[in-house]
């Protein structure tokens, strides 16, 4: 028997990163303000690294839809798998040429494209989305902010995340 809410418990798991970068910050702070000596000096760089925690865990949680949606993302050495009650497929990572997100989709779908295979459209709410997170932060030049602000946005045609840029022949 939980003593806990299944809807905190959600909202705890979907914060925590930004909960244990709280945590070392707090103890970085602690020490920083608290102790002498080399623990004094110690406290600040555990400060900063707990602030970069929780900005990085802010990103994470806002990333995260939630795991009711159709479907299982697998993410492994750079493939990404999506097993769907109706749909699937993998993509290379390496291979991805655009990623795209369709709002108009239920629940909102990204769309990964590579060049001679079908475009796969995988649910923001599928299980193991946040997997995803990682994987497009590999991506070289993608606006992780733009991706987050066009995730809340509610819009009616989609919208492109990331493109891969060719080098120029001359």
């Amino acid at each position: 028997m939980s003593f806990v809410r299944p809807e905190a418990t959600a909202a705890l798991w979907r914060w925590r990163e930004v909960l244990a970068g709280g945590a070392v910050l707090a103890v970085g702070l602690w020490w920083a303000f608290g102790a002498v000596g080399l623990l004094h000096w110690l406290g600040y760089v555990i400060a900063a690294a707990g602030a970069v925690l929780v900005a990085a865990g802010v990103q994470r949680g806002r990333f995260r839809s939630g795991q009711d949606g159709p479907g299982i993302v697998n993410v492994v050495e750079g493939q990404i798998a999506y097993f769907g009650p109706l749909t699937g497929g993998m993509v290379a990572l390496g291979e991805l040429s655009q990623v795209s997100l369709d709002p108009t989709g239920r629940p909102p779908h990204w769309i990964l494209s590579q060049p001679g295979q079908p475009d796969l459209a995988i649910p923001l709410t599928a299980s193991g989305a946040d997997a995803l997170f990682d994987a497009f932060a590999t991506l070289p030049g993608i606006r992780t902010e733009h991706m987050l602000a066009q995730m809340k946005r509610h819009g009616n045609s989609p919208v492109v995340i990331w493109q891969k840029s060719y080098p120029r022949l001359h």
